[in-house]
């Protein structure tokens, strides 16, 4: 018989709203060493609609501004504690956000993704974030492309890395570990974990993207069930973290399988399922396609940009990936 957390089972089961009636998120927690935690926002949860539904936290797409505002509140009041958001442009830049000009500026922490209010606001271009302090969620938006989250337990220090193709290319996840680095992390001590991405045999690119992929990565090339050539980001990323000197790496995927065998008759999962036009509409019937549970594509708990795509969809929503030291 599966044995659940507690922690899953009451981020499932609350399903209603907190008390300003805002719908409580739906999220997948990891703990990744003592006081530290990753969690992963589900579909689940939120006040975004339509192709956007339910907890979409990404503002560029062009959701509703309202919505996405409350469910990033939402999920910084379950999580307790602040968020802080980049704008990521696929790149190799890390920030290290305990710098001046990073403070609080919205209602759910420090948003730097160019996406809050109508007012100018702060924007930082980067792919990777850094911090030291205590109880600062740093976030990376997700809808395919890999976040892998960091933490040396002995300093405190956590990172977040956002990990698409070309951001793998340009050496992300080096950047973001060589800035830990830099504020005393250790890359011996630092553990790792990959959060849900496209897997390899769902990510289709092409002969010419995946022979250029594997001059830099070696044996990520793949054949996907479409038929065609396709990568592998999270073995691309596991070399990089290799290389960078990071070598402790929890797997994600038990608590992910977990949370998706006990949402597998959600209602609010069943109804997606049942109007999103992204799969069969029985969530039955979905989950029993699922051969990674991490894979964006394949499970209907993520957003995902590829299967979005193939269902015609122009847009889709955004999961936060995040880590938190308390």
């Amino acid at each position: 018989m599966t044995e659940y957390s507690d922690e899953i089972l009451d981020s499932s089961a609350m399903s209603s709203t907190d008390r300003n009636g805002r719908p409580i998120p739906v999220t997948i927690p990891i703990a990744l060493a003592p006081g530290i935690t990753v969690v992963y926002t589900t579909r689940l949860g939120g006040l975004s609609t339509g192709d956007y539904g339910n907890l979409n936290l990404g503002g560029k797409s062009g959701d509703d501004p309202e919505a996405v505002l409350s469910n990033r509140i939402a999920l910084s009041e379950a999580i307790h504690a602040p968020l802080s958001l980049v704008s990521q442009v696929h790149s190799g830049i890390a920030v290290d956000i305990d710098e001046p000009g990073h403070e609080s500026n919205t209602e759910f922490g420090f948003d730097a993704s160019g996406t809050h209010g109508e007012e100018p606001s702060t924007v930082i271009e980067a792919d990777g974030q850094v911090t030291s302090r205590p109880d600062i969620a740093l976030g990376m938006f997700a809808a395919d492309c890999l976040p892998v989250l960091m933490a040396d337990p002995e300093t405190g220090i956590i990172g977040a890395a956002h990990c698409g193709r070309r951001g793998l290319e340009r050496g992300i996840i080096g950047a973001t570990v060589e800035l830990m680095q830099s504020k005393g992390a250790d890359p011996s001590r630092i553990i790792a974990t990959l959060g849900p991405r496209i897997c390899g045999d769902c990510y289709e690119v092409g002969d010419e993207i995946a022979d250029t992929f594997i001059k830099r990565f070696p044996l990520t090339k793949t054949q996907t069930r479409f038929g065609g050539a396709g990568i592998d980001i999270a073995e691309a990323a596991m070399i990089d973290l290799a290389f960078a000197g990071v070598h402790q790496v929890v797997d994600s995927m038990p608590r992910v399988h977990a949370a998706t065998e006990y949402l597998e008759e959600d209602a609010e999962l069943a109804e997606l399922c049942r109007t999103d036009g992204e799969g069969p509409a029985e969530l039955a019937e979905r989950i029993g396609n699922i051969s990674r549970s991490t894979c964006t594509l394949e499970n209907p708990l993520w957003y995902s940009h590829r299967r979005a795509a193939l269902a015609g969809k122009t847009h889709e929503g955004r999961l936060l990936a995040l880590i938190v030291r308390h």
